[in-house]
């Protein structure tokens, strides 16, 4: 492997950290508004595969985020 491949492939990876940050918070925002529409947490779970803790503190964290909850 010459610098230059691993150059390149090092740029992918970059590049892969970025697209994946910016689908987290997406997805973030996703799970929060199917919570803010009634979505059973439990459907939430078995489509994004995370557990009902993690649902929880996705949707927790912009309410805390907000001034909406009380204190933690």
């Amino acid at each position: 492997m010459d610098k230059r491949s691993l150059e390149h492939v090092a740029k992918r990876f970059r590049d892969s950290e970025t697209r994946t940050e910016i689908l987290r918070r997406e997805l973030a925002e996703a799970i929060r508004q199917a919570d803010k529409d009634g979505l059973p947490q439990k459907e939430i779970c078995e489509v994004t595969g995370y557990t009902r803790q993690q649902v929880r503190r996705i949707v927790l964290s912009k309410d805390r985020e907000e001034g909406n909850a009380g204190p933690s």
